[in-house]
């Protein structure tokens, strides 16, 4: 082994002085054999901390005026490191002689002004090199980048401000500008920076909007944005990427009114009909805020009879109202009937219309999942599938549903071919992992976890955040807890009841679920996903016996059962059942993932489900003082302001 490390070590040495022969040899320079040694070695003491060292190999390397090219940035370095600083003005007055017009030996001479801690000097100097090259933007460009990298962030800016002064371009440097003013914590000038950077094409507008996602994450930071974009929009009117920014500074505040009305003034300025409000009725929708989506929707209805966003508006209206029902416990099939009739109506009144195609498939949905009525749903997806009008998109869709529901009569077969037919016709694509992903969920139901792994690896590295993350979960939770359980048996039953769960046998999961907290033993199906691959401990016709698994084992993932049976009881309107479970979470495992979300979830119930409103602002509270860095912070900040009444009086319900 010893000989080995050595036989490395020389190889790598022979790569080095390999490396710098070429160099040296392309820069017209040659050096004596012994000089490459010596900078190798004395570039060796210094990547090992042997500043002291290194200072003489490089003193003695510096008499000879062909090496100082090769060795001035190391010898700089240990210079200034140790103190040296008349030694080096004498190094950068000797390697200035040699070349007088090197931009780098002055800002250097400067850094030893600044370590040395004579702060006037360097004052003048950097204000003299500044003056002199403030008309040579690739000089400004190569003064700041040295110095922000030495950080010296004053002088960077102070550079590019006098070149942007002097050249009388107001938008040069601007992300150059924006990104020191981050460093320095100057989120105010940064996002002047970045407003201005992108008024000069409308292209720019996404990366602007993608840079401040991620760097303006507070309230107030987004408030602030939020007063220099209407200051500029009072004083530029006509500049639309100011109304463009303000719908999505106030998006990202989860202000959806706030967004509309901004919205609807941008549509009627630039005679977009209806389009920003569609973009924003969206965005309101997958927030679960019904009554502004449906505001929304109704208004585009009304305004823009005779536009492609009128049918759209019309269809978004219903699906708004399907989103609402389908988020009060438990679930009215009453409703769910009146919304049936619905979509029958649009589809009657615009039957060619691609719209009225997503429309059946809404409708199909609806049979299977509230209605129990499977067939007419598979009656109604396969008709979509095999219609030619339909988008290759929409017929993968309705396969994917269609999967769905072969899943829910319990004929997995079925279910995996369908996903697996999306998975080769969609390849590469948002819904081809969608079908991946539920590929792994049905081998994860099945118990085959090394196979719903495969998937799920390949999975993580999704375009789609969404997949990515539940792919992420899903994977987290087999391997956390086959790493206490070899064989997978708690996770077995666990993923069982989930099935459960999806196939709406909802009695039978909460038995389950009770006897898997308790632990014990249990008849069941010899048919049941519950016992695959689990030894059965008596056999009495069609049922067997099995030992489930005590609470002492499932440690892991016994949160995750609270969390599954609250939804249970949330959906069967036993609300305070509910908040019960998530309390279990927050007290037994306060710093687990589930946390925050039992926490949050507590929340909703109180606002939505109780009517609790004192309570539900108390929760909210809380919540965010004791979760302040959790992905539902903006969205408790915005639920507590306006149980407050910091948002007037709310949208009347769709």
């Amino acid at each position: 082994m010893a000989y080995y490390s050595y036989y490395i070590y020389k190889i790598n040495n022979y790569k080095k002085a390999l490396w710098i022969s070429v160099f040296l040899f392309l820069s017209g320079i040659t050096l004596l054999a012994q000089e490459i040694q010596d900078i190798q070695i004395a570039n060796e003491y210094l990547l090992q901390g042997q500043k002291q060292k290194a200072l003489e190999l490089y003193r003695d390397l510096a008499k000879s005026l062909r090496n100082l090219p090769i060795i001035h940035h190391n010898y700089m370095s240990v210079l200034l490191d140790l103190g040296m600083f008349d030694e080096a003005k004498e190094h950068l007055k000797k390697v200035s002689r040699q070349d007088p017009a090197n931009l780098q030996y002055k800002l250097d001479l400067g850094l030893v002004y600044v370590r040395s801690g004579d702060t006037s000097r360097a004052d003048k100097h950097f204000d003299d090199l500044i003056s002199e090259n403030k008309s040579n933007v690739q000089a400004i460009k190569m003064m700041a980048d040295y110095l922000s990298a030495r950080s010296m962030n004053e002088y960077a800016v102070k550079a590019l401000l006098t070149s942007r002064k002097f050249l009388g371009n107001p938008y040069l440097f601007g992300l150059e500008l924006a990104m020191l003013y981050r460093l320095q914590g100057q989120k105010d000038k940064m996002v002047e920076e970045y407003l201005s950077y992108v008024t000069q094409s409308s292209a720019n507008i996404q990366y602007v909007k993608n840079v401040m996602q991620a760097l303006l994450t507070k309230p107030d930071e987004l408030e602030s944005l939020e007063r220099i974009l209407y200051a500029r929009i009072q004083k530029n009117p006509d500049v639309e990427v100011y109304s463009d920014l303000l719908i999505w500074v106030t998006i990202q505040q989860k202000n959806f009114y706030a967004s509309f009305i901004q919205a609807r003034a941008y549509d009627k300025r630039y005679k977009r009909e209806g389009e920003k409000c569609m973009e924003v009725a969206q965005v309101a929708l997958d927030n679960e805020d019904f009554a502004t989506a449906a505001k929304i929707y109704r208004y585009v209805a009304r305004e823009y009879p005779g536009t492609s966003n009128y049918l759209m508006a019309r269809l978004g209206l219903i699906r708004t109202r399907e989103a609402q029902i389908r988020k009060r416990y438990p679930v009215n099939t009453d409703s769910v009937r009146t919304l049936v009739e619905d979509y029958k109506s649009f589809i009657q009144q615009y039957p060619d219309n691609a719209y009225s195609l997503e429309a059946r498939r809404s409708q199909a949905t609806l049979h299977a999942m509230y209605l129990d009525e499977k067939d007419e749903a598979i009656r109604l997806l396969e008709e979509l599938i095999a219609n030619t009008k339909a988008t290759l998109y929409l017929r993968s869709k309705a396969k994917l549903d269609l999967g769905d529901i072969y899943l829910l009569k319990g004929e997995p077969w079925e279910s995996t071919l369908l996903y697996s037919q999306v998975e080769k016709i969609q390849k590469e694509n948002p819904l081809g992992y969608e079908a991946k992903l539920k590929n792994a969920k049905l081998s994860y139901f099945k118990g085959d976890f090394m196979l719903a792994q495969e998937h799920l690896d390949i999975l993580k590295e999704a375009t789609t955040r969404e997949i990515a993350n539940d792919a992420m979960d899903l994977s987290m939770r087999i391997k956390e807890n086959i790493a206490f359980d070899s064989a997978g048996e708690a996770l077995k039953e666990y993923a069982a009841i989930e099935l459960l769960l999806y196939q709406n046998k909802i009695d039978e999961a909460l038995a389950a679920m009770e006897t898997f907290r308790a632990g014990g033993t249990r008849w069941v199906s010899k048919d049941d996903p519950f016992v695959k691959n689990m030894r059965p401990l008596q056999t009495q016709g069609d049922s067997v016996l099995v030992q489930v698994k005590s609470a002492g084992q499932l440690a892991t993932i016994l949160d995750d059962v609270y969390w599954l049976e609250s939804n249970i009881r949330l959906q069967k309107g036993e609300f305070l059942k509910a908040i019960d479970l998530l309390q279990k979470i927050v007290k037994d495992y306060s710093s687990d993932i589930l946390a925050d979300d039992a926490y949050f979830r507590m929340g909703e119930i109180y606002e939505r489900y109780v009517g609790d409103l004192p309570k539900a602002m108390e929760v909210y509270r809380e919540f965010l003082n004791r979760f302040p860095g959790s992905v539902y912070a903006a969205e408790a900040r915005k639920r507590f302001r306006s149980l407050r009444g910091d948002f007037g009086p709310p949208a009347p319900t769709p």
